[in-house]
């Protein structure tokens, strides 16, 4: 049976698949092998740059442009040819070297200085890079621009409703008022923060050798600075170099990267929680789609599906990812080989993700505010006005304020009317009680609106 999102075995590569294509070219073994190409030629062309490594002489205009055309033209058909070499290595990073060997041995000045493709390297001075690599386009091209959108999305809805009074729940009873614009802010700019972080997180490498100490690179050239060679490589590429390493760069800014994103998913699925709930009592309504059916049998249902949706994937990716961030970092000795295969699964906790902030967006774009179950809500529960009366009666001194507002509304529904009558005896400057008496659970929102209004996206 032939691969298709009908037959794969993962929903990423089925039922997702749209929403996950864009990280094909990245994460796949075609964009794995891809950047392993690329790094060996970078590294080819270090070592013809540094004029202490007289045996690769500078390349010419004609040898650059045929690396350079190596490297862009590598589509699906060359990794196909790279895995036919890979039958024959039964090792993935050598049949790299031999597919490059292959494809310059007709240009004469470059197959002159073959050998010295993946010269003195381990293939994890290949392999790491290689994933830094993944890493750095997927943070670029993939995981910023979809939580810049969503930032986006939720600094709208957040505008939108600024103010809209809504009854705030502390332990899922009623709370002092705040607004819908202001709740969904906070959702905002708990992400602006993750994203930023997940933006700073430096990318490492390394090009040390079998152990991290130069040991065949001296070997045949004493005189060369390889780390500051290595450096040069490693920062041409975007990254930042490791100077100490074992056989593998350590993998511990892996880890800082998918906590980041670990953070940032789990924001979202307190948002996910958040907006089914307010969905659930009514304070949202959903636009209806035409066509769509929201179950099998009761026609009436518009389900928060796409909320749902993006919880359960925030969830299996952070799982996927919460064991990346532990066991990467770990390595007996100088190497071993339980990183190789988890390795090849960066993308499937990012693709998670992914397919959870597509939905989410789905979701928010079909959000309306239900200005009446809202201001009913509010106007059900008057006894949320205690908190302002209590602590206007503290600044003027009146007795146990708060004992007397506890017994007056504590396990209480009370209404307009009982809340003024209570006003009234108060012995307050008249401004204060006008004050008071004025005041409703819809206005008593603080400066809720003018948080949300002044969110920055």
């Amino acid at each position: 049976m032939n691969l298709s999102p009908l037959t794969a075995i993962s929903p990423i590569d089925g039922r997702y698949a749209e929403k996950t294509h864009s990280l094909r070219l990245i994460f796949s073994e075609y964009g794995l092998i891809r950047y392993r190409v690329l790094v060996e030629i970078r590294w080819l062309q270090a070592l013809a740059a540094h004029p202490g490594i007289l045996e690769v002489p500078p390349l010419s205009a004609s040898a650059v442009a045929r690396l350079e055309a190596i490297a862009d033209g590598f589509d699906a058909t060359e990794a196909q040819q790279v895995k036919a070499f890979e039958k024959t290595t039964n090792h993935d990073v050598k049949a790299v070297e031999y597919y490059l060997k292959a494809q310059i041995k007709d240009h004469p000045e470059l197959a002159a200085i073959s050998e010295f493709i993946h010269f003195a390297c381990t293939s994890e001075d290949i392999n790491n890079l290689a994933y830094a690599l993944m890493l750095r386009d997927a943070r670029e091209l993939v995981l910023q621009p979809a939580l810049d959108k969503l930032i986006t999305s939720l600094a709208d809805l957040a505008h939108r409703y600024a103010d809209q009074p809504m009854l705030a729940r502390t332990h899922g009873q009623p709370a002092s008022p705040t607004t819908l614009g202001k709740e969904i802010a906070v959702f905002a700019h708990r992400l602006i923060i993750e994203r930023n972080q997940l933006a700073t997180v430096a990318l490492f490498g390394k090009a040390n050798g079998a152990v991290g100490n130069y040991n065949a690179h001296f070997a045949a050239y004493p005189d060369v600075d390889w780390p500051s060679l290595s450096e040069a490589l490693i920062e041409s590429l975007g990254l930042v170099q490791n100077p100490y390493t074992t056989q593998i760069e350590n993998h511990d800014f892996i880890a800082r990267y998918f906590h980041a994103l670990m953070r940032a998913n789990t924001i979202l699925l307190d948002f996910s929680r958040d907006v089914w709930a307010y969905i659930s009592v009514g304070y949202f309504k959903q636009r209806t789609v035409e066509g769509e059916v929201g179950s099998s049998t009761m026609p009436h249902k518009v389900n928060p599906i796409d909320f749902e949706n993006a919880e359960g994937n925030l969830g299996i990716g952070n799982a996927l990812l919460d064991h990346l961030t532990q066991k990467l970092p770990i390595s007996r000795w100088q190497r071993d080989l339980t990183d190789s295969t988890v390795l090849r699964n960066l993308g499937v906790g990012v693709a998670h993700s992914i397919i959870a902030f597509a939905a989410i967006e789905k979701g928010i774009s079909k959000l309306e505010a239900e200005p009446k179950r809202l201001a009913a809500d509010l106007d059900d529960n008057w006894e949320v006005l205690g908190e302002a009366i209590q602590t206007v009666m503290r600044r003027y001194g009146l007795p146990e304020p708060y004992e007397q507002l506890k017994k007056l509304t504590r396990g209480q529904k009370l209404g307009r009317d009982a809340i003024r009558a209570f006003v009234e005896t108060l012995a307050l400057p008249a401004d204060a009680k006008q004050r008071l008496l004025a005041m409703t659970p819809a206005s008593y929102t603080g400066n809720a609106a003018e948080q949300a209004k002044s969110l920055e996206p």
